[in-house]
């Protein structure tokens, strides 16, 4: 609890909801073969809520940690970074890990997560009151394919959101390595269309639903109130009740290392929201995000 004399944090505007990790990163060669490796965080959330303090929004991440080193390493750099700690800390269960060998077009990652910490959020993990005066609450496809609790979870933190005045964001972020194709499909398609608020990759909805193009992805999802179909290098589309679709073409980068760009912009895209920024303007937020990111090794750019 703050002391008297500390002033009291103020109340985030985003709670992004899911599971962060430590992130071993070869280095100069394969993670088969390098001896050099980097030890960081990873999650998508936690990056989301990173990406909107750097904009200029209180955020907060909330989930669960283990009690051991790596928990401590994620909680102190979030905070570090500004962003509001509303995690829980297990003495029974560890914090997930994640090892990644990088590459230009696409990098491998493997996963040390089942039955972690977070993996073990259930129904009630947060209440309508916890959420009072948060404008929108952010999480993604990732969470609920970590156990049957989570996705009960994911689906209650819908309606909590909802009962405490909050929009619902969801990023679909397909981890092909957490569950099958056919949960994947029937349970990322319902919670994007529910949406508030929903992020996909063109290239993802295809693997995923079948579906080639932008369009085709709407016509998968039509109750969801704002859709935002990325298409990598090409550029992303924003598509909001019966209004004509706007797009806006990527910017050129010269891509380091392309995870936890999509993180970056679904940061950039609700930072511009809660500016009550243009549809374009909104895109043009995401993309710039997206590119501080591609442009560095680790899911999070640099400290300023």
């Amino acid at each position: 609890m703050s002391s008297a004399s500390s002033p009291l944090p103020r109340t985030p505007e985003v709670v992004c909801v899911g599971e962060s990790m430590g992130l071993v990163t070869a280095l100069g060669a394969p993670l088969a073969e390098t001896e050099t490796a980097t030890l960081g965080i990873a999650g998508a959330e936690g990056n989301v809520a990173v990406g909107l303090v750097a904009a200029g929004h209180p955020a907060a991440w909330a989930s669960r940690l283990g009690d051991d080193p790596i928990g401590t390493r994620i909680a102190t750099e979030l905070g570090r970074r500004g962003v509001q700690l509303w995690a829980t800390t297990d003495a029974a269960a560890p914090t997930g890990v994640m090892f990644k060998d990088p590459g230009i077009e696409s990098s491998s990652v493997y996963y040390y997560r089942r039955g972690s910490a977070a993996s073990l959020m259930a129904p009630g993990f947060l209440t309508p009151a916890q959420l009072d005066g948060v404008r929108i609450v952010h999480t993604t496809g990732i969470t609920p394919a970590l156990s049957a609790s989570c996705r009960d979870m994911v689906d209650e933190l819908y309606s909590t959101a909802r009962a405490a005045g909050a929009l619902v964001s969801f990023d679909v972020n397909d981890r092909r390595a957490l569950w099958s194709r056919d949960d994947a499909a029937a349970t990322l398609s319902r919670l994007a269309d529910a949406a508030d608020i929903a992020f996909v990759g063109r290239d993802e909805a295809e693997r995923i639903w079948g579906t080639a193009t932008a369009s085709d992805i709407r016509a998968h999802l039509p109750r969801c109130g704002l859709l935002v179909v990325k298409d990598g290098d090409v550029g992303a589309t924003a598509f909001r009740g019966d209004e004509e679709p706007v797009f806006v073409p990527a910017p050129r980068v010269e891509v380091v290392e392309p995870v936890g760009a999509g993180d970056a912009f679904a940061a950039g895209f609700l930072a511009a929201s809660l500016d009550d920024a243009d549809l374009a303007e909104r895109l043009s937020a995401g993309h710039a995000a997206a590119a501080r990111v591609l442009t560095t090794h680790g899911d999070l750019p640099p400290l300023a």
